[in-house]
């Protein structure tokens, strides 16, 4: 009764908020003490999907087999064990990692582990060779001002190299910093918000958004953001990039 059949989600056809009311779990086979809460998908009208994944309340295990997905995941919380074919990596808060198609593993964490994973079918170029797989933290990645706006500072998780066909980047801003204008573009966006709030416009409407909400972006959708309150603002984001429509 606390909410009263209400919630700030809203799904259009272009775009969706997914407040974390709304989040409803999922469990699937291979998985062990591991749940996931499928934020997009194509069910929605997106070509990627972007989960939340905890763990608990004991160690946890998310098997992922080989098959023509790829996956950039980022650890919002706590460490994350990656189990591969012939090694295994350790991954902390603000860790990240891309994960090329055909490649099967396994991701293990406890009660503290908080991960969104975007995942997709990898686009091949056939004059190109596949992506190769990364690792690295967040927090060793340099901020550089967007446009030149020390206020409004974007940080490169993955190599800008065509043989990607994604990115995932984290945008800051400082209060009362904003996009600097109306982006209508191709690329498509999966966003989660990691901290502060603001207000974000996509198309027509106006949406306040905070730490925990997600949002997607088809196509062409008009977005704007600003940062508001005393706290930065802070977001992840995937986009898809290098291919000719």
């Amino acid at each position: 009764m606390t909410h009263f059949g209400q919630t700030r989600t809203v799904i259009s056809r272009r775009h969706a908020l997914i407040a974390p009311d709304s989040h409803v779990p999922s469990a699937f086979p291979g998985w062990e003490n591991a749940t996931a809460f499928v934020i997009l998908s194509p069910a929605i009208g997106a070509n990627l999907t972007q989960m939340l994944v905890s763990f608990g309340p004991v160690e946890g295990r998310a098997a992922f087999p080989s098959d023509i997905h790829e996956h950039a995941i980022y650890v919002e919380a706590g460490e994350c064990r990656v189990e591969l074919t012939e090694k295994s990596l350790q991954l902390l808060t603000t860790g990240f990692i891309f994960i090329p198609n055909d490649t099967p593993f396994t991701l293990h964490g406890n009660a503290t582990t908080r991960l969104t994973i975007f995942r997709k079918v990898f686009e091949m170029d056939p004059d190109l060779k596949a992506p190769p797989m990364i690792h690295g933290q967040a927090s060793d990645i340099p901020s550089e001002p967007f446009l030149g706006n020390p206020r409004a500072l974007l940080q490169t998780l993955l190599p800008i190299d065509p043989r990607y066909d994604l990115a995932m980047n984290i945008f800051t801003y400082q209060p009362g910093a904003t996009l600097p204008f109306v982006e209508t573009h191709i690329m498509e966006h999966g966003l989660l918000m990691l901290s502060g709030q603001g207000l974000y416009r996509l198309e027509e409407s106006y949406y306040p958004v905070a730490a925990g909400d997600a949002i997607w972006m088809a196509p062409y959708c008009p977005q704007w953001f600003v940062a508001v309150g005393d706290e930065p603002a802070s977001y992840l984001y995937y986009k898809d990039v290098h291919r000719l429509p």
